[in-house]
């Protein structure tokens, strides 16, 4: 019997932490454990439950008991890579490096199928996280019948247990379309139930995530003492995103999207500090700032384990090592104190996407559009296509001489939560109502932009475009563009207008899991579409 979704035993729990020098989450390496000694306390069901973050982290990787996988937030294969990348926000090259570093730039998804189980930097694969899915379901079902717990807390911790196997199929379903899980606690275990099945619908997939953050978002705790950790407005938004992605399909999930804003607890504002407020809100110094709902927590030490935490290693993949640190002048440039220079400009911004900025946008000053080359002197725009492929993303400003940066890595900002209800309350209501432009604007005036003009908010229709358009300006390598522009139903009208058709709209499942189900009579597609995507069926 092949277990192919099963990750059985209790083989780690320890606790991972979320930054190594912020007072977030203790180190604690248990080692070989199993259970019949561990979980044993309220402290240990606790423990227990922190490790459904494993996944949720900024390390090269890690192994909860099976094979070698990628965490979401990693720089190499996480949310940038396969959410971002192949987007219309990052122009395809990357300096000879070959393989998923090019064809996820072209959108060329095809070769996608011959990842394998433990992915690596030329063939990223999250398929195997459905193991963690199940492992997931362990965890709440042990929580819920441990008899040290007070009932108040195990509530509060399954929920929390429940909001991170809620998100890993929630970037599951962005990756790949939905996929076969357990949530039955009673299936684990059982041969038949473990040889899988076939995708369910999306209707049941958007279910299982709805039930989960639903569940989180009543039942978490409002705040935590750890920097990092998930809190109950965190799944609130989570709840919100989700609401709107399935609302063209699931009945009343667009007023629920609509109704949900208003239950937000924390005292969130834009950040408005500083020459631009935009980029400021990113640096070190203002890390969890009023706009910050959630983040990835971030240091200097983080060197990508478990000791010593999440590392912010965008930089080396936002820069080429060809940038100099000193121009012709010996002015400093944006890479002076990065410690051993950039490696590869993997992550870029296409020089079409960057043109759909107004000239005024504070934000644009986050991507540069000059370099200068360590032998070849000054490389512009006229160089695109020769010397380099797209412009530099700087929104995440380098300011300490190291290796490793302590920006934190945004993962809800209260400006993407305005944007959110905006178009909650317009896809909602089928109008577009003083509420919602005046969300947008807000986000728009803190970039020194002036309203919206009438021809963007006289339709429905006009209005959504200038939304997806102001949420990419706003949201740029974030994580969650390629997710908005298959929302807004514009993802392979927008990438075919910039050359670059996407050859199906989600990635492929590997081989390796089509060619098991098959051996066990399951039909695994290997394809998903949305019926009303806007491109091709596959």
């Amino acid at each position: 019997m092949k277990h192919k979704y099963l990750l059985s035993g209790i083989l780690l729990a320890g606790l991972m932490l979320l930054s190594g020098c912020e007072n977030n989450f203790d180190a604690k390496i248990y080692g070989e454990l199993s259970t019949t000694n561990f979980p044993q306390t309220a402290s240990d069901y606790e423990s227990y439950m922190m490790d459904c973050y494993i996944p949720f982290t900024s390390y090269w990787g890690y192994s909860w008991g099976g094979n070698q996988q990628r965490p979401f937030y990693i720089p190499t294969d996480g949310t940038i890579r396969l959410l971002d990348v192949p987007s219309d926000l990052c122009a395809p090259a990357v300096d000879g490096w070959g393989g998923a570093w090019l064809y996820l730039s072209q959108c060329k998804f095809d070769d996608m199928v011959y990842c394998p189980r433990n992915p690596n930097d030329a063939q990223p694969s999250d398929y195997e996280k459905v193991r963690d899915i199940t492992r997931m379901t362990k965890i709440i079902n042990d929580l819920q019948i441990a008899t040290v717990l007070p009932d108040a807390r195990k509530t509060e911790l399954v929920a929390e247990c429940r909001l991170l196997r809620g998100l890993v199929m929630y970037y599951l379903l962005h990756f790949y379309g939905p996929v076969p899980v357990i949530l039955d606690p009673a299936l684990i275990g059982d041969s038949e139930a473990e040889k899988g099945g076939g995708r369910p619908t999306l209707d049941e997939m958007s279910k299982y995530i709805t039930d989960d953050l639903e569940y989180a978002a009543s039942n978490m705790v409002e705040t935590q003492n750890e920097t990092g950790r998930y809190t109950a407005d965190y799944a609130r938004f989570c709840l919100m995103r989700h609401y709107l992605n399935e609302g063209s399909h699931m009945s009343g999930y667009y007023q629920k999207a609509y109704d949900i804003f208003s239950q937000f607890h924390g005292d969130y504002a834009l950040f408005t500090t500083g020459t631009n407020p935009y980029i400021d809100q990113f640096r070190v110094a203002n890390k969890n700032n009023s706009e910050v709902i959630m983040a990835l927590s971030c240091s200097e030490s983080g060197k990508g384990d478990a000791k010593l935490g999440n590392n912010f290693l965008f930089h080396y993949y936002f820069n080429n090592w060809s940038f100099n640190k000193v121009d012709d002048k010996g002015n400093p440039t944006h890479v002076a104190l990065l410690d051993g220079g950039g490696w590869g400009q993997c992550y870029n911004i296409d020089p079409q996407f960057y043109d759909t900025f107004e000239e005024s946008d504070l934000r644009r000053e986050g991507i540069l559009t000059q370099f200068f080359h360590a032998w070849e002197g000054w490389v512009t725009r006229e160089h695109i296509g020769s010397k380099w492929y797209g412009f530099i993303v700087n929104k995440y400003p380098i300011e300490t001489k190291a290796v490793r940066q302590a920006n934190d890595f945004p993962l809800a900002r209260w400006a993407d939560a305005l944007l959110l209800h905006a178009e909650a309350d317009v896809r909602a209501h089928g109008k577009v109502s003083v509420a919602a432009i005046d969300e947008v604007n807000q986000v728009r005036h803190r970039a020194g932009l002036n309203d919206l003009p009438e021809v963007a908010t006289a339709s429905v229709e006009a209005f959504l475009d200038a939304l997806l358009t102001e949420r990419g300006h706003e949201t740029y390598y974030e994580g969650n563009r390629k997710i908005d522009l298959i929302r807004f139903n514009k993802y392979y009208t927008i990438l075919n207008s910039f050359g670059r058709a996407p050859s199906s709209q989600y990635f492929p499942l590997p081989n390796f899991a089509v060619q098991q189900a098959e051996e066990e009579g399951i039909a695994l597609t290997q394809y998903f579409t949305r019926p009303d995507y806007d491109g091709p069926q596959r």
